[in-house]
């Protein structure tokens, strides 16, 4: 009974997290409404799936899976070729669809060859304390814009908004934090609820969307057969050493939480690379968006302290079930977004105390050590400030890169303390 209660939570917290990306997609894609149903049930069917394979025969971590923030990113961008190298909307939808199914293949092909291990080595204390700020620090601009009710409609700050997503601040913070142990074991999901039934009572919310079927399986390839271009298999390429360096540090941050001991599965990260690679290609054969285990995960369960693989792993199979029942889905959908940020943004500054506990796991604190974390988070930073206008010209890849202040600032860490590491092992 625990057990799937539990389940039930992780289901929740999936669909409230993964909503988002997909309805924006379809809205820049001008999609119909039956589309961009059938977009959101195919790309929250393939995170199930993902999150399934990954709990059984992947990285055996209770890290759910959610739309590759890159991947947005390039959607995005592919929405500029339309007209130019792409004749319609859906012929750049195939594109990318084959860019995800080439992904899938890199991934794979890194990890036979052992790639994903050897990264995951460079992810020392200081380089996940660099992860983790960044990270808190990139997705705290879209928390607050979220909270406070500003959208691509609507730039202004809404005031009944931005007071109810207080409210559920409180709310998840209480939860948390009481020491009535069931309760904050399920405190995201009482958070959720409360927060939606006020948003309801004070007209908030949206309207649940109707439909006339009970029942849809996700179609594979909705858009059409897939498109290979030397433009996709060039942005696949780079794209799958990013969603890897994602893929590790999401590992990493669950093994100190599920596995404080220290002792590490050697063989982990090659199978979540196998297994990262396969969910690429559902992504690109059901025509969703491209998944990646979420470093968030690492925060849900320091907030709830469910650390069952049972549990998690009920919640994916109820999160791949629901998408078959278009009714449902809609009431899943209809969850307001600022409570889902609301939430999220309680589960997210326990990756705060995360980065910190890191950097106490730090062996020697130099001055280097210092100015490599420095230059880091100024560089990431800086890059979350560029302008999407001034990336407009360079190659898809490019922009994703450069889109994305948390890769940029992890990579130049992993590169300084390497250097460092090396200028030290030379001076001996």
């Amino acid at each position: 009974m625990k057990k799937g209660i539990a389940g039930i939570q992780w289901m929740i917290f999936m669909i409230a997290a993964a909503i988002v990306a997909p309805i924006s997609i379809a809205n820049q894609y001008h999609l119909t409404t039956t589309e961009t149903s059938g977009l959101l049930a195919r790309t929250i069917f393939v995170l199930g799936i993902a999150g399934i394979l990954q709990i059984i025969i992947g990285h055996k971590l209770p890290i759910h899976e959610g739309p590759a923030g890159l991947w947005w990113s390039v959607f995005t961008v592919y929405t500029g070729f339309i007209g130019v190298l792409y004749s319609t909307n859906i012929a750049a939808l195939q594109a990318l669809s084959g860019a995800m199914i080439v992904s899938g293949g890199f991934f794979i092909i890194l990890s036979f060859f052992g790639f994903i291990e050897k990264l995951a080595k460079l992810f020392t204390p200081t380089v996940t304390f660099i992860y983790l700020m960044l990270l808190v620090l990139q997705l705290s601009g879209s928390f607050i814009k979220g909270m406070f009710g500003i959208t691509g409609e609507n730039g202004t700050i809404n005031v009944k908004t931005a007071l109810l997503s207080l409210v559920v601040v409180c709310l998840s913070f209480f939860f948390g934090k009481t020491r009535i142990l069931w309760v904050r074991q399920y405190s995201v999901v009482f958070s959720l609820l409360i927060g939606w039934l006020l948003f309801i009572v004070f007209r908030q919310a949206p309207a649940v969307a109707h439909t006339s079927s009970w029942f849809a399986l996700p179609e594979l390839f909705p858009f059409g057969a897939p498109l290979f271009d030397l433009g996709g298999i060039t942005t696949a390429f780079f794209l799958t050493f990013l969603l890897i360096t994602n893929l590790v540090a999401s590992i990493r941050l669950m093994e100190t939480i599920v596995n404080p001991s220290g002792t590490e599965d050697s063989s982990r990260y090659r199978r979540s690379g196998f297994v990262s690679g396969f969910n690429q290609l559902l992504g690109g054969g059901f025509g969703a968006i491209g998944s990646v285990p979420i470093s968030g995960a690492a925060g849900f369960v320091a907030q709830t302290g469910e650390k069952s693989r049972l549990a998690f792993l009920i919640g994916c199979v109820l999160t791949t079930v629901i998408t078959f029942f278009p009714p449902l889905m809609h009431v899943m959908a209809a969850i307001p977004a600022p409570v889902g940020y609301a939430v999220v943004f309680v589960l997210f500054s326990n990756m705060v105390v995360m980065a910190l506990k890191e950097l106490k796991n730090i062996i020697r604190l130099e001055n280097d050590t210092y100015l490599i974390i420095g230059i880091s988070l100024m560089t990431g930073v800086g890059i979350m400030f560029l302008p999407p206008s001034a990336t407009s010209q360079l190659p898809a890849a490019l922009i994703a890169l450069l889109n994305n202040g948390l890769i940029v600032g992890s990579m130049i860490g992993i590169l300084l303390e390497q250097l460092l590491l090396y200028r030290n092992r030379t001076q001996k």
